[in-house]
């Protein structure tokens, strides 16, 4: 009796302020309204629009009787001798103290994307709509967002301004430092004629862009094959795994290759293309003084223009067509310099004069440019 007498002497003695944050237990609840014993001689009364911005919760469905509740005093006396509180704002100051502590120490936060907006994306967290526009979304332009609709994603806030409902969310700022994170990585652990597999990322006239799993690399066309490559999106497509060796690194910049050296072909040359011996070989391209011939990939030989009939000839395009196959002879072979000569002429004049076959290998490069 004496306790009770005690607990109610210190109700009625106790005094609130508005602005103050109590601490009840809930008494009742209506489907519009929840009753908080706060210690004090009046109930603490709020109601739906203070608990929540939902106007079509029903309160009896999220808060029981016996639930622990903190609130904010907004009137000691609402003109009904009860006090007046309120969960909501409460709760959103919180969550704006929360996430100015997030903007000043450069926090990173997760939360869901409800919207896809056409400047950006709009998350929510506790209740706080953030913005994050297009630009801030990824490290690489993304002309269609609609990828992101209900996903978790992570971001730093770049810009915090609650009185101007201005709380701006960068998903780009962590992505480049995880890139720089894993590129540092990389860097550290390859070196110049490592082989790596990788996936080709991205393909253009002059390469291919290789992911390495940290860094890209560039693939140049030039480095695609021994042989000549015209255009790289006929040799491979994006996502495909390709296998290459690091040609060079220079800061940030990794030069990839397949032309392997062990695979060149000019080291089984010697014994391939002796003189004398007679080949079948692709006209790959044409000039004035002659045609070259494409004996097997990374090996091409000059066909002189003297050298593709007996009869006079002005220009190899007159006789040749681009991808022609033809057959010819080996007349001269230098190693040192990767350059072997043919001739067509030779076959055709087989029962000519040894003497005049040996002057004729000795003019097929004199016209060369």
């Amino acid at each position: 009796m004496s306790e009770n007498f005690e607990q109610m002497l210190d109700e009625y003695s106790k005094t609130i302020r508005n602005g103050e944050v109590v601490e009840g237990t809930v008494l009742d609840v209506k489907p519009d309204e929840i009753v908080l014993n706060i210690g004090y001689k009046a109930d603490g009364i709020i109601t739906r629009n203070e608990y929540t911005n939902d106007a079509s919760v029903d309160l009896t469905e999220v808060v029981h009787p016996g639930d622990k509740m903190e609130a904010k005093v907004l009137k000691v006396n609402d003109g009904e001798g009860q006090v007046a509180l309120t969960h909501k704002r409460l709760a959103s100051e919180r969550v704006s103290e929360r996430l100015r502590e997030a903007y000043e120490n450069g926090e990173t936060l997760t939360g869901p994307v409800t919207q896809v907006l056409d400047g950006g994306l709009s998350v929510v967290l506790d209740d706080t709509r953030i913005f994050i526009p297009a630009s801030l979304v990824s490290d690489t332009y993304e002309r269609d967002l609609s990828k992101y609709k209900d996903q978790e994603i992570q971001f730093v806030l770049t810009e915090f301004n609650p009185r101007r409902r201005r709380i701006i969310g960068n998903r780009k700022m962590l992505l480049v430092a995880e890139k720089e994170r894993k590129q540092a990585e990389l860097l550290a652990r390859i070196h110049v004629g490592d082989v790596i597999e990788g996936t080709v990322k991205n393909i253009t006239d002059f390469g291919a862009f290789i992911d390495l799993g940290g860094a890209d690399g560039l693939l140049h066309i030039s480095e695609m094959s021994w042989g000549r490559v015209d255009n790289p999106r006929r040799i491979y497509k994006v996502g495909q795994t390709v296998r290459v060796f690091i040609k060079d690194i220079r800061d940030t910049k990794i030069a990839l290759s397949v032309k392997f050296p062990e695979e060149n072909p000019w080291n089984s040359a010697n014994d391939k293309y002796a003189p004398g011996s007679i080949v079948t070989g692709r006209v790959a391209r044409m000039t004035d003084f002659g045609a070259f011939v494409e004996l097997a990939p990374g090996v091409d030989a000059l066909l002189h223009v003297s050298q593709i009939s007996r009869e006079h000839v002005d220009k190899p395009s007159d006789i040749l067509k681009i991808g022609q196959e033809i057959e010819a002879k080996i007349v001269d072979f230098n190693p040192d310099d990767h350059k072997i000569s043919l001739s067509m002429k030779a076959i055709a004049s087989a029962s000519a004069p040894r003497a005049q076959h040996e002057e004729e290998a000795r003019t097929v490069y004199s016209d060369e440019e």
